[in-house]
């Protein structure tokens, strides 16, 4: 649906000018092109169109106005027509002449002529290709401008034809233009309220709302007109391989379906397999056995590989055992759950040969995979019941339905065409000779992998355009937790096979998982594989692109394929069970499926080629554009033989055989066109040292290239506008960013702003996307695609609307956090899954070899009608920068520029070529091809020649450069810069040895002739590139990083005045490859050179400094305005250094510099006695910029002095910002500083409450927790609560009570926070206004007070919920370092890393490390002078210190350090059987302490609990290393990871880490205080330290410190338990409330246990365990401390389970008996506790049994180990009988009883069992007919017993076993009785096994047939036969008599009869 107005003249004008006139409909604003002195009659003759979503209302309206247009003064309007469109909406069509009305609405002279066509929906759709307006001479697409009379201001804006908004325009002051004819003489049009808007705004006075900061993205985020952003990353990321680690935990299993198996459980990932050990006859195995994997592969190779967990039954070493069923899910579906992990979750088995079966069990198990650099927060456990729960925590990312059904996924492979050939045409000239036929030279076929699993096509033989209409179907459960399928085209070879191209299919980008959404679907569509060169080659050198490795370089084939998915309805009897792959064929699809073949023409012209590298040679140089195989010249595919009929695409292309390979000399039939697809060779030209460009002045090459696809650019189009409105959201996130980094006022509105222009572009989106919904060739997922964005798009805009109303000062950085996830939506939204037009590339060539290319995507450049669809560079001028195919790419080589092009590309349908030269910069005339022809009016020009030129002169001030890379190997660079514009370049001086150049030069580049219209240039600047290298003395400069940027310009005609000039400085950040390198500080103008010459610019100063010879320095009105500033340094030492050269640094001394100022610290006489300075505070003064921003780094240097005053750099560190060291004054208003009357600081008196306090301090700590939601260690399975219970007794109590207890604490804690946050989000969701969010974000000092209730509040529930946990003291568990959690102690004291050597190539600055050479301690105090008098007037102030007050002298320190190492969690394994056997090692100076004999053996969680003690003298022996070995028999011991901890700092930090506060004081037992300190002393110290005045005890438990009041007990008991007055309560409180006093109150360290990583210096970034461990330190001149406590491992206790087996009943019968057939069952019962069953006991056997019934009598005894704490068993045993020592492992308390049915000469048959957890299990039934299956099935919902508690039960209890169909069944009863003793218990009340002394059971009471039959066959028969037979044998005895007397009757009867009848 459309309505085009064409408006034809306006008549009757008064007076003579420039008219323009502004057409209006629904809101949306065309302006006319300008109407040059018209006199009476203005002809403007231009169509405008409006698309429109929904029909034309007969009530609507269209406004015409004419204005007299003023370039100067704003636009006056003369009239204006409006009418209604009734009688448009009736007829569609009307002419029309009226008259104007004024102001007044009064009509006027003046008449306007227009005629209005509507085309309502009537099927009709291809009006926008081919409408009825494409003949109108001047056509314009309008350009749409919203007017939105929003905050982005009230004007109309993005009039420019980028879609940008006007305020991204003025970035640099530019203003655009709204013009995109290509007439040559139009003037550019402006709204001229834009302009004045525009001066006001960049004079500041308007609200900063519009403003668009020009920031470092200054060049990226500044698009106009005519050209589009460059692209500044260099380096392709994709290929390159990472280190990744995967780490998979295999808990247990439950739910196994089979009788009495021995599982073992088997991770693979890829092609790396990795058992468990075998458990045997269970199938709840319990294995918590860990394993890692390292790999260093692609980032989406690593993703794309498959974890598969596979259950195999009784494996062995001979048979490979039977799989019970496996689980698959992709690398990548892990790695983007949050925190990269699983935790104890449950993966479902299913059974791949039997899709009808369902779930075969489940495995629980962690899996984690780590890339280099991420660090893995484990979860804090959550209660075991919850675990339990396996439905409820299945393995499974969210979102995904726990029951997943079973689909077929069908990959269907139609054809392919444009394959290049894969062997050498020399074998096939062979064969041409003898056969005499020539063959295509590739034999295709085509192989799918998805989900672990491959298929593949058949082969075509010889085919460059084989047909294979096949598909391949795979059957996986839906949905698949496989990301991709990877379609392959190879090439069938007798040697090997080689791929010739790869596509991934990305299911989540066809398919929708929302409740609207749908299933995966895609196509019939084409895809297009790109890879290596086409040329072949024996040894291809990029055969990895071809793989799907890296960007691929040049197109290799199309493919043609479709997937559909189909659920399967497994209950159906016809359904093939397996999930084998199939290969079916399927019928042909029709030539028009996947769209009508258009014709499509690509145009691009070479406006410039610069930097390219003098590597390539001299040779002549030509650029080749390809798109698919068109255009290819060299290696595109050879011409099909005449005989068989060329089928291009699927259109019979009548016209020629050029298509496929067009040669310039070849024409179509009808003669208009020859492609012509690249440049004329030509030689390079000389730019400097490093680079070549082509003189192509103002004559510039052009190519054009006519191809054939099918028309699929809606897909284009629809991807386009998302991509347009993600890049507008993008830049003005930047923005928003760059507003809140650099502080700079009102970032909310700037993102409502942002905010508003999303919402707009949405609903823009939502208008536009909805039309050639019929076209041919619209699949299904077109369709579903469509529906969904437009949803998306719709939703994401209401959202956009709603947060734009929330956002506040104080809520922006959670807003703008909310609307980067939009930005991430719109980029996976705007990926079109189906291809259409293939993308093109530039390929340099030189000597007919290609040397480098650039890729665009075809959507980029393609032109639309309407301008929001257009592709965002097409029609435009693009810097493209050229790069190395491949690996060639990666590293160094891939830094540098192989060329710079500036070029203009346009891609559109042939029938819409006119406008194709539109966006060219004006002021040129066309070169035609030589030959004439027919058509030659219609031709394309082969190149362009420039008549108008513009001189200029570019200003490059080069202030500064900060942060570079060091490139040399003493840590240091010495840089230059270079400046390349256009094609002139010049370089800076060269600074030597600094990171932190400062140049301060100015560079001017005379008489840069720019091609073009003056007014074009001033809005379209060419763009500048700086790059910056290091000089060597010998060889070639290297190249250190490069940025761009983009001039101000200054025409002739305009004042050298603000607000545009002088310009500012700016930060531009400099890029290496893919990764930062640093921050340029710089100005660029370009001044248009006019009549006048150059006298006419602003005047140069001459160079003022005569030492740096003719260099120009910056100027001053571009110079930052400097001010005088001291610099305070504090000197503190020096550590760690490394020798140089291989000699020790002896004479250390360190140089300071900033700005050209510094400052040298004492020399250190002999750096091995004392490493110190002797002086410690020395300043010197220097002039810096007033903006603090703008500051100059700050160079800190280490020299060794040698022998005659040699010197030499040892290390050096560059402070790239100063502000952390800038001193502010303390405010001496603030409320700490109120001394107005006393605070009392609110403490509940009451103990239970107080001891909560504890619980909130902790809470006070972890608060920080609560913004990474960090998760808790892995704790093993730990019942802080357990204890208490058991154990009220204090003497119990010890410090690991104290450690669980706390544990518990801080998951609570932790999951009460996560409950908060997850409500609070949910809050935020749905309450639109809600403020309530941002409570939760701020600072914590502020709301000491109230969150102390809150947290009081909280606790306080914890305690009625645990009410043992009011019991135990505490202490505070950090999961992670303490570092982390207080700024690394740098409260005074800094520590600054000193650097040498070369930093890495690599993309992060991961080799970093290896280049820290040693430490400097010491620290900054910067501020402005002169210096306030306050401070330096106060008391005891010393002038030698500065503002270093108060700070310990640095003498050396002698201390005792304690470290005690509680334990390691998640080692990585170090040995080949998946473990490691650790032992701790600890380094500190010279001292070292190894406890090897004391390694843990196969342990990779071990608990150590030791404290070592090591004596220390700071500053020479303070970095202390504990390290994690691995004890090996032969060999030397492996390092497993490593921690280093800087105790000096700790130790004079404020913060007072020598010992940890604990939360409450007593004297004596396990929380007895061990500090030599008592809290008093303590207290007393930090008030004198502090000069504050207290501590005042007062009565009452009150202390007053300051002017803060605390209250607190003032009793303790002795061990006697005495109670005595004392004043430490008051004292700890204070000091736990130590951050409450003012001005020098902080958090005091309390007792802590801190987690700190393991890391391997081999294995950089990966953390390799983790390790718990806490160091106290004591000054040796303080009085000693008492003893360590002990934190040795609890020795498990010993216990003796005592099981009596009383009777069985209703046990299902096996046997038959051989006689009788009778069924019977030799019933014993067999049971175990231990993990496997080595210590299994079984009952005597109760022959047949015919009842099920069963009596034994029999006891069981099981002593075992038991950790009360973790709920384990303890098991020490050696693995194998190779094994050297015994391994201890950990298993849960599982009682097994099984009852099997004996048999003689056969195997016994199993027939149930029954397990029970002896901490929970059900209840036993008190009488057998009261036990059922139901006992087990509803386990969860009956209550349990621990028998821990109980100590004896007794009851009836069911077996089960699992039927052929997967259920349970009862298979009997047992009744038994538990018995659980102490091994004291046990010693004293022994007992015997079965019915043995002591304490014997009485023989059961079995009836006799138990007896063997053969031994009393009566007896036997008496039983079997009369017991079973006596009815049947009753009654045979009777039938018989019955017989008998009748025989004897009728026998009797004659003769009876005679004697009767003769009367005998």
């Amino acid at each position: 649906m459309a309505l085009m107005v064409h408006l034809k003249t306006v008549a009757h004008l008064r007076g003579k000018g420039d008219k323009i006139a502004k057409v209006t409909f629904r809101g949306l604003s065309f302006y006319s092109r300008v109407a040059e002195n018209c006199e009476e009659v203005a002809h403007f003759n231009e169509t405008f169109r409006w698309p429109i979503a929904s029909k034309l209302d007969g009530n609507e309206m269209l406004e015409i106005q004419v204005y007299n247009y003023s370039k100067v003064f704003s636009n006056r309007l003369i009239g204006t027509f409006c009418m209604v469109l009734q009688k448009v909406a009736e007829e569609g069509h009307l002419e029309l002449t009226d008259t104007l009305t004024d102001d007044n609405n009064t009509s006027i002279k003046t008449n306007v002529t227009i005629e209005i066509r509507y085309q309502p929906m009537d099927g009709m759709v291809g009006v926008w290709s081919d409408g009825d307006f494409l003949d109108v001479p001047d056509d314009r697409d309008g350009t749409f401008s919203f007017e939105t009379d929003s905050l982005l201001s009230g004007q109309s804006h993005g009039s420019g034809t980028a879609g940008k908004g006007v305020f991204s325009a003025m970035k640099l002051g530019k203003i655009k233009s709204s013009r995109d004819n290509h007439k040559k003489d139009e003037p550019a049009v402006l709204d001229m309220e834009d302009l004045d808007k525009k001066a006001m705004r960049l004079a500041g006075m308007l609200e900063p709302d519009t403003i668009s900061l020009a920031s470092v993205t200054a060049v990226t985020t500044d698009v106009s007109n005519k050209r589009s952003k460059p692209d500044i990353k260099m380096e392709p990321s994709s290929g390159r391989p990472v280190d990744y680690q995967i780490s998979i935990t295999v808990i247990e299993a439950r739910q196994l379906i089979g009788l009495n198996m021995d599982p073992v459980v088997c991770v693979e990932i890829g092609d790396d397999k990795k058992y468990t050990s075998m458990k045997e006859s269970t199938n709840c195995p319990y294995y918590n056995e860990y394993f890692v994997f390292d790999f260093h592969v692609p980032p989406h190779v690593m993703f794309d590989k498959i974890i598969k967990l596979s259950v195999i039954h009784s494996k062995n070493l001979l048979r490979s055992g039977t799989l019970v069923g496996t689980f698959k899910m992709d690398v990548g579906t892990v790695y983007f759950q949050p925190e990269h992990q699983f935790y104890h979750k449950w993966a479902i088995l299913s059974d791949p040969d039997d899709i009808t079966a369902g779930s075969k069990g489940y495995i629980k198990c962690d899996i984690a995979v780590v890339g280099k650099g991420d660090n893995i927060k484990t979860p804090h456990k959550a209660n075991e019941t919850d675990e339990d729960d396996i439905e409820g925590n299945l393995l499974l990312p969210e979102g995904i339905p726990a029951e997943r059904q079973w689909a077929r996924f069908y990959v269907k492979i139609f054809r392919a065409e444009g394959l290049p050939k894969m062997n050498t045409s020399i074998m096939a000239n062979v064969k041409k000779a003898f056969i005499g036929e020539n063959r295509d030279l590739v034999d295709p076929y085509v192989q799918v992998h998805f989900a672990g699993q491959k298929g593949k096509t058949s082969v075509q033989k010889s085919s460059y355009e084989p047909i294979w209409n096949e598909q391949i179907i795979f059957t996986e459960l839906f949905p698949p937790l496989c990301k991709r399928i990877k379609v392959q085209i190879r090439d069938s070879d007798k040697v090997n096979d080689v791929a010739i191209g790869t596509h991934f299919i990305d299911l989540r980008k066809i398919s929708n998982d929302g409740d609207k959404g749908f299933l995966p679907t895609m196509g019939p569509a084409w895809v297009n594989m790109y890879g290596s060169t086409r040329q072949y080659t024996l040894m291809d050198e990029h055969q990895d692109l071809n793989d799907g490795l890296g960007e691929g370089v040049s197109f290799r084939a199309r493919l043609l394929l479709s997937v559909a998915v189909d659920i399967l309805d497994t209950t159906s009897p016809e359904i093939i069970s397996s999930t084998e792959v199939h290969v079916e064929s399927v019928s042909n699809i029709s030539e028009s499926a996947t769209g009508k073949i258009e014709e499509f023409f690509v145009f691009g012209s070479f406006l410039e080629a610069t930097m390219i590298d003098r590597k390539t040679g001299d040779k002549p140089i030509s650029f080749e554009i390809t798109i698919g195989n068109y255009g290819n010249q060299i290696d595109g595919v050879s011409k099909p033989s005449s005989k068989k009929k060329k089928k291009d695409g699927e259109n019979e292309e009548e016209e020629s055989e050029l298509i496929q390979n067009s040669s310039e000399d070849e024409a179509d039939e009808d003669g208009d066109l020859v492609s012509v697809s690249s440049t004329p060779p030509m030689k390079p030209v000389i730019t400097d040292r490093n680079y070549f460009h082509l003189p192509y002045f103002e004559k510039k090459p052009c190519i054009y290239i006519k191809s054939w696809w099918q028309d699929q650019r809606r897909r284009l189009y629809n991807s386009n506008m998302m991509d347009k409105i993600a890049d507008k959201l993008e830049e003005g996130l930047n923005d928003v960013q760059e507003i809140i980094k650099t502080e700079k006022a009102f970032p909310e509105r700037r993102l409502r702003g942002v905010l508003e222009e999303l919402s707009i572009g949405c609903s823009r989106f939502v208008c536009l996307a909805n039309k050639d919904v019929n076209q041919a060739g619209r699949t299904k997922l077109d369709r579903e695609r469509l529906k969904s964005c437009m949803r998306e798009m719709d939703s994401m805009g209401q959202q956009a609307k709603q947060i734009r109303t929330q956002v506040k000062k104080n809520t922006v950085r959670d807003k703008l956090k909310l609307v980067q996830n939009f930005l991430q939506k719109l980029r996976f939204l705007a990926d079109e899954p189906q291809h259409s037009i293939p993308d093109v590339f530039i390929w340099m060539m030189n000597n007919n070899k290609r040397i480098a290319y650039a890729r665009i995507p075809s959507k980029d450049i393609l032109y639309s009608i309407v301008d929001e669809e257009t592709g965002k560079d097409c029609g435009k001028v693009k810097a493209v920068f050229l790069k190395l195919p491949g690996k060639k790419g990666f590293g160094p080589a891939g830094w540098t520029v192989q060329a710079k092009l500036e070029l203009y590309l346009w891609l559109g349908l042939n029938k819409q070529r006119k406008d194709f030269l539109c966006g060219l910069p004006n002021g040129f005339e066309e070169i035609k091809a030589t030959k004439t022809g027919p058509g030659l009016h219609s031709m394309p020009p082969v190149g362009l020649v420039y008549d108008m030129k513009q001189v200029f002169q570019l200003r490059a001030h080069m202030y500064q450069a900060r942060s570079l890379f060091a490139a040399d190997s003493s840590g240091l660079s010495d840089p230059f810069a270079r400046v390349f514009f256009s094609t002139h370049s010049q370089v800076t001086e060269v600074l030597s040895e600094t990171l932190c150049p400062t140049w301060d030069q100015l560079l001017v580049f005379d008489d840069v002739e720019l091609f073009g219209e003056a007014s074009e240039l001033r809005d379209d600047p060419p763009i500048i590139v700086v790059e910056i290298y290091d000089q060597d003395t010998v060889g070639k400069a290297e190249f250190i990083g490069r940025t761009f940027a983009k001039p101000t310009i200054k025409m002739c005609d305009e004042h050298y005045a603000p607000p545009r000039f002088p310009p500012q400085l700016e930060y531009f950040q400099i890029y290496r490859g893919n990764c930062t390198a640093g921050e340029l500080l710089a100005a660029f103008e370009l001044l248009q050179i006019g009549q006048g010459g150059r006298a006419d610019l602003p005047p140069l100063e001459g160079p003022t400094d005569s030492e740096r010879g003719p260099i120009l320095p910056v100027p001053l009105g571009i110079r930052p305005v400097l001010s005088r500033y001291r610099i305070e340094v504090l000197f503190w030492g020096l550590r760690d250094l490394k020798r140089i050269n291989l000699a020790q640094v002896d004479r250390p001394r360190v140089d300071i510099e900033c700005a050209g100022r510094g400052v040298q610290s004492a020399l250190i006489q002999n750096y091995k006695k004392n490493p110190n300075f002797s002086t410690l505070v020395k300043w010197f003064e220097v002039d810096l910029p007033e903006n603090e921003l703008l500051h100059p780094p700050l160079n800190i240097r280490v020299v060794d002095c040698r022998a005659f005053g040699r010197y030499i750099l040892v290390g050096s560190h560059a402070v790239s910002s100063l502000r952390r060291f800038i001193y502010s004054a303390p405010d001496k208003t603030s409320n700490n500083w109120a001394t107005a009357g006393d605070i009392v600081v609110n403490m509940d008196g009451d103990p239970p409450v107080r001891k909560m306090d504890t619980v909130v301090k902790l809470d006070a700590v972890s608060f920080s927790l609560k913004s990474d939601k960090d998760k808790k260690k892995k704790k093993k399975k730990k019942k802080g609560g357990m204890e208490e219970e058991d154990e009220p007794d204090e003497s119990v109590l010890d410090w690991w009570s104290k450690y669980f207890a706390s544990i518990e604490t801080l998951k609570e804690i932790l999951r009460a926070q996560e409950a908060a946050q997850a409500e609070a989000e949910e809050r935020e969701d749905i309450e639109i206004a809600a403020e309530t969010a941002g409570s939760k974000m701020k600072e914590r000092g502020k709301e000491k007070k109230n969150s102390k209730d809150k947290r009081k509040g909280q606790a306080a529930d914890g305690s009625e919920r645990r009410p043992v946990k009011a019991k135990v003291d505490e202490l505070v568990v950090y999961n992670k370092e303490l570092e982390s959690e207080y700024g690394n102690f740098e409260d005074w004291l800094h520590t600054f890393n000193l650097y040498r050597g070369k930093a890495g190539d690599d993309d992060e600055h991961a080799l970093d490390d290896d280049r820290i050479v040693g430490r400097f301690k010491g620290s900054l105090c910067i501020y402005k002078l002169p210096v306030s008098e306050e401070i330096t007037r106060e008391a005891g102030f010393d002038p030698n210190m500065g503002m270093f007050q108060s700070i310990p002298h640095n003498d050396p320190v002698n201390v005792l350090v304690r470290v005690y190492v509680v334990r390691a969690t998640d080692l990585h394994p170090a040995d080949i059987n998946g473990k490691a056997d650790p032992y701790v090692v600890i380094k500190l100076g010279k001292s070292e302490v190894k406890d090897k004999e004391n390694y843990i053996s196969k342990q990779l969680n071990p608990v150590f609990g030791k404290s070592f003690d090591i004596e220390a003298t700071f500053p020479m022996e303070s970095m202390l290393t504990v390290s994690v070995y691995d004890w090996d028999l032969v060999g030397t011991d492996d390092l497993i990871g490593e921690t280093k901890i800087d105790l000096e700092n700790r130790f004079y930090s404020k913060f007072r880490v020598t010992c940890g506060i604990s939360s409450s004081y007593s004297v004596h037992g396990y929380n007895s205080w061990r500090d030599p300190m008592k809290p008093s002393q303590i207290l007393a110290k930090l008030c004198k330290d502090g000069k504050i005045d207290g501590p005042h005890y007062g009565p009452g438990g009150k202390v007053k410190v300051a002017n803060r009041i605390f209250t607190a007990p003032t009793e303790i008991e002795d061990e006697n338990g005495l109670k005595k007055q004392t004043e430490e309560h008051l004292a700890l409180t204070v000091l736990n409330h130590w951050e409450e006093i003012p001005r020098v109150g902080c958090k005091l360290v309390p007792e802590h246990v801190e987690t700190r990583p393991l890391l391997n210096p081999d294995k950089p970034g990966i953390e390799q365990g983790r390790i718990e461990m806490w160091v106290d330190m004591f000054p040796m001149d303080m009085p000693a401390p008492g003893p360590a406590i002990d934190i040795s491992p609890r020795k498990p206790k010993r216990y003796e389970l005592r099981v009596i087996i009383w009777n069985t009943d209703e046990v299902i019968l096996e046997d038959d008996d051989y006689f009788t057939g009778e069924k019977s069952s030799d019933i014993f019962v067999r049971g175990w506790l231990k993990g496997q069953q080595e210590d299994k006991q079984d009952t005597d056997v109760h022959y047949h049994s015919l009842t099920g019934e069963g009596n034994f009598n029999w006891r069981f005894v099981f002593p075992f180990d038991y950790l009360m704490a973790e709920e384990k068993i303890v098991i020490s045993k050696k693995e194998s009988m190779f094994s050297w020592d015994e391994t201890e492992y950990k298993i849960p308390p599982r009682l097994t009883l099984q009852v099997w049915d004996a048999d003689h000469f056969s195997a016994d048959d199993f027939l149930g069992a029954i397990e029970l957890d002896l901490n929970r299990f059900p209840r036993g039934a008190k009488t057998a007919k009261q036990c059922t299956l139901d006992m087990i099935r509803n386990e969860q919902d009956l209550p349990t017993i621990s028998i821990f508690k109980q100590k004896r039960v007794k009851g009836w209890w069911p077996f089960v076993a699992r039927n052929e169909n997967d259920e349970m069944e009862l298979t009997g009863k047992v009744e038994a009785e538990l018995h659980l003793v102490t091994a004291e218990e046990a010693e004293k009340s022994p007992v015997g096994l079965g019915r043995n002394e002591p304490d014997p059971l009485e023989k059961p009471n079995r009836p006799d047939t138990s007896l063997m039959w053969f031994l009393t066959p009566l007896k036997s028969i008496r039983y079997f036969i009369w017991h079973n037979y006596r009815w049947l044998i009753l009654k045979v005895l009777g039938l018989i008599l019955l017989l008998l007397m009748l025989g004897l009757f009728l026998y009797s009867i004659p003769g009876y009869l005679v004697k009767k009848m003769l009367g005998a």
